[in-house]
């Protein structure tokens, strides 16, 4: 009996995923829910599972992209499990991709043998050019038409000290949306950028007195991301303009607060979204933080879970950043950037004294947020971090901690 095996919907709106990677080969054997492929979207990579066991027949190639509902390969189920073609093989290459990857990249100019197509021999002999001398992206290295059309002759000998190595991949469906959408929003909205700096001494002294008895209890650390996710839903009630978008010519406001934080992931950068924030204490917040950054660097995170965000964080600072303007995360109209904290001089009461400083930045859409909505919600932020046991705790530290 032969199984048909489709590509299912990963999520509303999506019509099509990407081949990105076999994690099996065309007549191996394969076992029930073993990992036999990644699919991109143009939202995120998910693993495709067998659905039976048996021997398997691969319909698409890498690459390829295919519509929901499409077939990509047949599963025979009557086909016995042979010597040495178990899990174990496909686990093999699991193991193996990541270090093949690697020697491609660092061997780029060790070209495939395949062959080139007529249309691509016409074009590469206008050019001068041999098809030994071209990387295909065709089944086998077989050199394409688009190969010979994008390929650059020589400009001239190799330098006789070192070499000159050029990589050339294709663009996975998720970062080729990704681009689209960046591009879109720097053509399609009217993108400003305000800054502020916040004094982090008060909550560098609440961490230090509160952290350890905080991560004994609840299991998770004191970090910085709970005060502002807090400071953010506090000034998003003050500002709700910050907290809304545009579908066409109506302005969408929410009465809620579905915070969006930037991760890195292993596919890249992600942005899974904390649910009601307005309704989560420290303690919900960094439980929250915890859970979707291990989901995100475990492959984990679902569509659902990095939709529908109403305003997004980003922290530029782990990886040192200073200042930056963040772009914007559509559809929503705000993002608010962290960086790095530095010891700077300062003025307190008269003194210059060292203390440690955050650059933040605010990026808003000016289409529906004016300058006192977007000067005001990042001074109510920076007011928030500076005095966050009056605003955010309500004088009550350990109440506010659940300590």
């Amino acid at each position: 009996m032969i199984l048909e095996m489709k590509v299912p919907s990963p999520g509303e709106s999506i019509t099509e995923v990407e081949i990105a990677t076999w994690l099996v080969e065309d007549g191996d054997y394969v076992e029930k829910d073993q990992a036999i492929a990644e699919v991109d979207s143009d939202k995120a990579t998910l693993e495709l599972p067998a659905e039976e066991s048996g021997i398997i027949t691969l319909k698409a190639e890498e690459g390829d992209a295919v519509e929901v509902g499409a077939i990509v390969c047949l599963i025979d189920l009557d086909g016995k499990n042979p010597e040495g073609s178990s899990s174990e093989k496909v686990v093999e290459k699991i193991e193996n991709i990541s270090s093949s990857e690697v020697e491609n990249e660092s061997n780029s100019t060790t070209y495939a043998t395949g062959s080139a197509s007529p249309a691509a021999k016409k074009v590469l002999a206008e050019k001068g050019m041999d098809a030994s001398t071209i990387k295909g992206t065709g089944k086998d290295g077989r050199v394409t038409k688009e190969d010979a059309v994008k390929a650059v002759p020589s400009m001239g000998s190799m330098p006789e000290n070192g070499e000159r190595k050029t990589a050339r991949k294709k663009l996975s469906m998720l970062r080729r949306k990704v681009a689209q959408r960046l591009v879109s929003v720097k053509n399609e909205t009217a993108m400003l950028t305000t800054f502020n700096e916040v004094n982090m001494q008060p909550i560098f002294d609440l961490r230090k007195e509160f952290k350890e008895d905080f991560k004994a209890k609840h299991g998770v650390g004191l970090g910085f991301m709970s005060f502002f996710t807090l400071a953010v839903v506090r000034a998003l009630k003050m500002y709700p303009d910050v907290n809304s978008m545009i579908d066409g010519d109506f302005q969408i406001t929410n009465d809620f607060q579905d915070i969006s934080i930037a991760v890195s992931g292993p596919k890249g950068l992600m942005v899974p979204v904390i649910r009601n924030a307005e309704k989560l204490t420290f303690k919900g917040v960094e439980s929250e933080v915890k859970r979707l950054a291990i989901r995100a660097r475990d492959g984990q995170i679902t569509i659902d879970e990095m939709t529908g965000g109403t305003f997004t964080i980003t922290n530029g600072g782990v990886f040192g950043s200073m200042l930056s303007t963040p772009i914007l995360n559509p559809p929503q109209s705000g993002i608010l950037g962290m960086h790095n904290i530095v010891n700077r001089p300062m003025a307190v009461d008269g003194k210059v004294v060292i203390q440690p400083i955050m650059y933040v930045a605010l990026s808003y859409d000016h289409r529906i947020i004016d300058g006192r909505e977007s000067v005001g919600f990042l001074v109510a932020v920076k007011e928030a971090l500076e005095n966050p046991t009056e605003l955010l705790m309500d004088n009550d530290v350990k109440k506010a901690l659940e300590m």
